[in-house]
């Protein structure tokens, strides 16, 4: 009878599935912790491109910063193409952006040259970024032959990170949204990408942060420090050396 009764209890649980939270038309986030109100009041129209080869697996995080950068830009001035190597069939138009003249390869390589340095001839750039991991990142550079003949640039700066709710490798490592808004704003010679893209970052931290998430440093800090919680390989203690 017990057993009978049981079987009745269960059959009376509603089958409707959970009433989800409210999603954010815009960024796709749920509302209570949406930055849209973060983003600059207009989108900002830059001469020049931001061109994200992502990794698939970046896609899947729930704290990037991919998007703050497209809906911060205006439309088609923040192009991603996901995938592991590049360009694919399924990449539109992307062979013909890497091979543009005015296209810039974002990538710390020993030929790489820093940004500051670049003679200013075109109106307008190309922004190559590999949006993932460092292994990820050089995973991507290994496996795609058209990165290596893009002219290569980089970023030297003094700054930390403002992503502080997410481990970086070294001091100098920025977010994808950061490392973006800081080569617009050299590039386009206007702080105001410097400015305004990185806005929503400080408004997710401020929000992780409030609600039980502590800052991150760097591995390298950590490192420094001995209270890195893991071994490190190979990889990133040679990365490591070559920064000190």
């Amino acid at each position: 009878m017990e057993e009978l009764e049981a079987w009745e209890d269960l059959s009376n649980i509603p089958a409707d599935p959970p009433v989800m939270r409210e999603l954010c038309e815009n960024c796709k986030r749920p509302s209570v912790v949406c930055w849209c109100s973060a983003l600059p009041p207009e989108r900002l129209n830059p001469e020049s491109k931001i061109i994200l080869l992502q990794h698939p697996a970046e896609e899947k995080r729930c704290l990037r910063t991919a998007p703050m950068l497209q809906l911060g830009l205006a439309e088609n001035k923040c192009l991603i193409f996901k995938g592991k190597k590049f360009p694919q069939p399924k990449h539109e138009n992307l062979e013909e952006i890497l091979l543009h003249p005015n296209t810039l390869l974002l990538y710390p390589s020993k030929a790489a040259i820093d940004i500051k340095d670049l003679d200013y001839e075109a109106t307008f750039y190309n922004i190559v970024l590999i949006d993932g991991t460092w292994p990820q990142a050089k995973a991507i550079y290994a496996s795609s032959p058209i990165l290596h003949i893009i002219k290569q640039v980089k970023l030297t700066v003094s700054n930390a990170s403002n992503y502080i709710i997410r481990t970086q490798p070294t001091e100098g490592c920025l977010s994808t949204l950061e490392t973006a808004a800081e080569a617009l704003s050299q590039l386009e010679r206007n702080s105001i990408y410097r400015q305004q893209l990185v806005e929503p970052l400080h408004m997710l931290c401020k929000f992780q942060l409030d609600n039980g998430a502590v800052t991150h440093q760097s591995k390298e800090f950590l490192i420094k420090t001995k209270t890195y919680p893991k071994l490190i390989g190979k990889r990133l203690s040679k990365l490591l050396k070559s920064t000190n």
